[in-house]
């Protein structure tokens, strides 16, 4: 009889989950289309067909796709400015080697840890939505440019407010080669062991330029 009643009982659904609940969902899934196919396959039917859900689920939390990828972008890019803050903080005007190394570490360890944000904001934007892309490197170049302008100085380096904005690029730039190396992953480098020639490499252009 008992068995009889649990065989008669409805099955329990899974709770439903709003809009603010699946959002990080579709983002999820946006990310990992984006990085396995590029940008331009992120469609609102790809997204629900590879959650397994209806499209009108996803059109719950997004409107279309530019404002999808939007999100996308915005988080991923969140993410990855919050990383140039922490590895890019207030320092000794008179940096030396040591202090170079140390960044390059610092963003190659962030690189290594959440690496498909960095594959979709380094990957070839879809013409929709290129307007976001960009923002986490003007906030690099910003943040170099208020760290080394002092240390040039500092340095005695001639000219130094001329040469100022090559040296950043060039800074920056070294970055964003290590960050593409260290996930390409064909040459057996690690964030310590990458970070330290690339950081002796940088220093030793800055400090003698």
């Amino acid at each position: 009889m008992g068995s009889d009643s649990a065989v008669r009982q409805p099955r329990q659904r899974a709770p439903h989950l709003g809009p603010e609940r699946r959002r990080p969902q579709v983002l999820d899934t946006a990310l990992a289309i984006a990085v396995q196919d590029g940008i331009a396959a992120v469609t609102m039917a790809a997204v629900a067909d590879r959650m397994g859900v209806t499209r009108p689920v996803v059109y719950a939390c997004f409107a279309d796709r530019v404002e999808l990828i939007e999100a996308l972008i915005q988080r991923e890019e969140s993410y990855l400015i919050d990383g140039v803050l922490e590895v890019l903080p207030p320092r000794a005007v008179d940096a030396g080697e040591t202090v170079f190394i140390e960044g390059f570490r610092a963003l190659l360890e962030k690189a290594a840890v959440r690496p498909d944000a960095w594959r979709l904001l380094y990957g070839n934007p879809d013409p929709a939505v290129a307007d976001s892309f960009g923002r986490g490197r003007v906030l690099a170049v910003e943040r170099c440019t208020t760290l080394l302008r002092p240390t040039l100085r500092a340095w005695g380096t001639e000219d130094a407010e001329r040469k100022l904005p090559v040296l950043v690029e060039q800074w920056v730039s070294a970055g964003e080669g290590a960050v593409r190396t260290l996930l390409a992953d064909q040459d057996g480098w690690t964030p310590q062991d990458l970070g330290a020639f690339v950081g002796a490499a940088v220093y030793r252009a800055l400090r003698h330029a």
